[in-house]
This record gives C-alpha cells, sequence and structure tokens, in this order.
C-alpha cells in the first residue's frame, strides 16, 4: 500500500511550504509511516483526487482520504495505535487544539506579514495572478504595501512567542522530554516562513530558535531537507 501526501508548493516542487502540510510530515515520521509527497501548486489543488479538498495537506492512506491537518495527524492516531503516540492521550489533543487556535490566531497572521510577498514571487504566473487576488482582498493591502512592512513586521514576531520561550525554562519540546503533535504546529509555522522568506526573528540564544533547531533535527533531519530561502 502506497500513501500519498498532496502538499503545497510553488513553481520548484523541491521547496513544499506549507505550514499544514509540514505539520503532517512530521507526524508521518513521528509515526514511523512511509509516504510520497506530491508537491502540488495552489490552482492545481482544485484537481485533487476528483475535487476531494479545496486545501492541503490531502492524505491517501489505501483507500482512505483524509483532508485538514489536525484530522489527519487524529486519524493517523487512531489507525496506528501501536506506533508512536502523536498526543500521549486525550490530554494532548486537548493541548494540541490550543496550541492550533495560537498559531493560527497569532502566529499565522505574523508570519504573513514578513512572508506574503516572497511566496508570490516563488509561484508560476496563473499561481501569481490567483495569490495576488486572494490575498489582497483578504489583507486589505497590496503585496507591495505589505512588502513595504516586512522590516517592521520581522521585528515584532520574536515577543508573540513568548508563552512558547517561557515554557521551554522547564522542558525541551511542548510535549515534555520528546516532542508531540504540539510541537509540529508551530514547527509548520516556523518552518513555513523559514523557507518562504528565510527571516531571521530570533536572537542568538533564544529558547525558541534552540527549540525550533531540535525540530529541524527530528526523524533525521528531515525539517532540513529544504533549506531556508
Amino acid at each position: 500500500m502506497t500513501r500519498i501526501l498532496y502538499t503545497l508548493s510553488g513553481s520548484d516542487h523541491e521547496r513544499p511550504f506549507s505550514p499544514h502540510a509540514w505539520k503532517v510530515v512530521m507526524a508521518l515520521a513521528h509515526k514511523g509511516l512511509d509516504f510520497i509527497e506530491k508537491p502540488t501548486a495552489f490552482t492545481a489543488i482544485p484537481a485533487l483526487e476528483n475535487g476531494f479538498s479545496k486545501t492541503v495537506p490531502i492524505l491517501r492512506d489505501g483507500d482512505r482520504l483524509v483532508s485538514d491537518s489536525f484530522d489527519i495527524a487524529l486519524y493517523l492516531e487512531e489507525s496506528y495505535p501501536d506506533r508512536p503516540t502523536l498526543f500521549g492521550g486525550e490530554g494532548g489533543k486537548a493541548l494540541s487544539r490550543f496550541v492550533e487556535r495560537f498559531s493560527q490566531s497569532t502566529i499565522h497572521p505574523a508570519v504573513t506579514a514578513i512572508a506574503v510577498s516572497d511566496i508570490h514571487d516563488m509561484l508560476a504566473d496563473e499561481d501569481q495572478r490567483y495569490f495576488r487576488s486572494s490575498r489582497e482582498a483578504m489583507l486589505g493591502r497590496t503585496l507591495e504595501e505589505m512588502r513595504t512592512g516586512r522590516e517592521a513586521a520581522i521585528g515584532a514576531f520574536a515577543p508573540k512567542i513568548e508563552p512558547l520561550r517561557q515554557m521551554l525554562k522547564y522542558q525541551p519540546f511542548l510535549g515534555g522530554k520528546g516532542p508531540l503533535f504540539a510541537d509540529y504546529i508551530l514547527f509548520g509555522a516556523l518552518q513555513w516562513m523559514r523557507i518562504t522568506a528565510g527571516a531571521d526573528v530570533f536572537e542568538a540564544g533564544d529558547p525558541v530558535s534552540d527549540w525550533f533547531e531540535r525540530c529541524l533535527d527530528l526523524h533525521h533531519g528531515l525539517g532540513r531537507r529544504v533549506t531556508a530561502a
């Protein structure tokens, strides 16, 4: 049985960048499950698996199709209980839901402010047209205006992740001694920024930077297979 994970990329399919897809890439590696990754352009997503989902990631596991990164993680946990746990029980699922909401409401907008114009530049022409139209409508600003504010957004980023910085005084991962899906959620957001913008947002010795480096080293350095922008 071949597992297929559909992810997101620009014109260079060797540089998949979706934060949500990276969560699942790490989750599959955590479970020790082999898969084939198929990076896909924005405008090609509606044709995947007969229109199964408007967004990626999409996981095909045999006859089963699952979309949404959190739903995929739950599926993997339930379908492969003999493999290393992604949650460590119901408490870990609740923790991950909180971390997901924190990431979506606080970290993702901050990354968007830094990286949105860089993402546009990574895309092929058709995808650039789609991306500009949709993102400018969502943000209420042009991509050029967003680019003008990029340096200020970089300077404002580190304080937004202070809760993680404080927690890391007590343990090396959100999951404790080792990572859980909660770690992969925040990792995905920072990996998104690393691949698209390469922005240096942390001072030397920042515990969050050290945690991110540990995450990049996980699963035989899986996160490092795509270099920073």
